[in-house]
C-alpha cells in the first residue's frame, strides 16, 4: 500500500532551534548507523522509518559508511525515498557525513577536498537526492589543512548539494577555528555532532561553551552509551547482545560489568521519575540548552516508540541532577 504519513505527526514531539540559525530539528532524531543496512531486514527498516516520521521525527542522519556494508544505509534510504518519502522531501532533514574510511586508495578517507566532494556526490546518488540538508566533516584530519576541509564544505553549499554544513568529533579549539573559517567564507557552521551521555561527558569540558558562544547547535550521538544506559544489561548480558560482539570494541563485557552498579542505581532513579533508564538518559542529554537533538538508533518500532517517550518528561529537579552526579562519580 502507498505510504501516507500521519496527519498528526507534528503534534507528538518538540522542535528545537539549531544554534542561532533559522532551522529547527526534532528533539529526537533517527540515526541510521546500524539496523538499516544491507545485512538487515528491509521491511523492518521501512517500518521503523515510517513510524519515526509519523511520530514527528523529521531528521534522518546518515554517513557514507553507514550499513553494514558501507553505503548500504544510504542505498536503502534511497529505495524508501523513492517509494515512500518522495512526497515529503520538503518536510525532511537529511544529513550525511564523510571522513572515515570508505574506499581504497589515498582519496577515500579523512578530510581532503577531493574525498569530501566525491563522497557527497556518491551519497546523493545512493539516496536519489538532489541535495542533502546538512553535510558534515565526520572527523578532523591531522594532515589536511583545516582551511581545505572547511572550504570543501563551503563548496558543497555553493554547488547546491547541501543547504547547511556541520562538523563532528572536533575538539573545542578546532571547533572554534573551523567556525571562524566557515564564517569568513560566508557559510556558517550550523551544527556539531558529538558523542555525549551520562557515561561520556567530554563535551562538558569546553565544547558546549564554544558552541553556545559561536551560535552553533549540537546534536549528540550515543546518548544511551551503545546500550549501557538501557535495561538490556541490568540483569546480565543476554546472548547475541552488542557487548558480546568482538567488532564493537567500545562496548565490551568488562565495561558492561564495570558500569553495572551505576546503571542499576540510575535505573532506580528513572523508575521514581516514571521513566525507563533509556528515557531518562535521553532526557538528561537534552537538559543542556546547547543540545538541539539527541540521535537514537532503533532495531524495532517498539524500541523507537519507547525511546521517543522520553520527551514526555524532560525536566529534572536540582536534587535529581545532584543524585545523578553522585551516582556517576561512584
Amino acid at each position: 500500500m502507498p505510504y501516507l504519513a500521519s496527519e498528526t505527526r507534528y503534534d507528538k514531539i518538540l522542535y528545537n532551534r539549531v544554534g542561532r540559525s533559522g532551522l529547527k530539528l526534532p528533539a529526537i532524531s533517527l540515526g541510521w548507523w546500524y539496523n538499516f543496512g544491507g545485512l538487515d531486514v528491509f521491511e523492518n527498516s521501512r517500518a521503523i522509518a515510517r513510524r519515526a516520521f509519523d511520530m514527528g521525527i523529521t531528521h534522518f542522519d546518515f554517513a557514507n559508511n553507514y550499513g553494514p556494508p558501507p553505503g548500504s544505509a544510504e542505498e536503502n534510504f534511497g529505495t524508501l525515498f523513492k517509494q515512500d518519502f518522495h512526497p515529503y522531501r520538503d518536510e525532511l532533514i537529511i544529513s550525511t557525513k564523510a571522513g572515515y574510511d570508505m574506499w581504497l586508495g589515498p582519496y577515500g578517507n579523512w578530510g581532503s577536498r577531493k574525498y569530501l566532494l566525491a563522497s557527497l556526490d556518491q551519497s546523493l546518488k545512493r539516496m536519489g537526492l538532489d541535495y542533502v540538508d546538512i553535510f558534515y566533516s565526520h572527523r578532523p584530519d591531522p594532515e589536511t589543512p583545516l582551511e581545505e576541509t572547511m572550504g570543501a564544505l563551503d563548496s558543497a553549499v555553493r554547488q547546491g548539494k547541501a543547504l547547511y554544513v556541520g562538523i563532528s568529533n572536533y575538539n573545542p579549539e578546532m571547533t572554534r577555528r573551523a567556525a571562524q573559517i566557515l564564517k569568513n567564507l560566508g557559510t556558517p557552521c550550523l551544527i556539531h555532532q558529538a558523542r555525549y551521555s551520562m557515561l561520556d561527558r567530554w563535551v562538558e569540558g569546553g565544547l558546549l561553551d564554544v558552541l553556545t558562544e559561536e551560535g552553533i547547535g549540537c546534536i549528540v550521538f550515543s546518548p544511551l552509551a551503545q546500550g549501557h544506559l538501557t535495561d538490556r544489561y541490568l540483569n546480565g548480558i543476554p546472548s547475541g547482545a552488542r557487548a558480546t560482539k568482538t567488532e564493537h570494541v567500545w562496548m565490551t563485557l568488562d565495561n558492561v560489568k564495570k558500569n553495572l552498579p551505576k546503571t542499576q542505581k540510575l535505573n532506580e532513579l528513572a523508575k521514581q521519575r516514571g521513566q525507563s533508564l533509556a528515557q531518562m538518559a535521553i532526557a538528561w542529554v537534552l537538559r543542556q540548552p546547547a543540545v538541539t537533538s539527541a540521535l537514537i538508533g532503533a532495531s524495532s518500532v517498539k524500541q523507537l516508540e519507547d525511546n521517543l517517550a522520553a520527551v514526555n518528561n524532560l525536566k529534572f529537579s536540582n536534587e535529581e541532577l545532584d543524585r545523578i552526579d553522585s551516582i556517576l562519580r561512584g
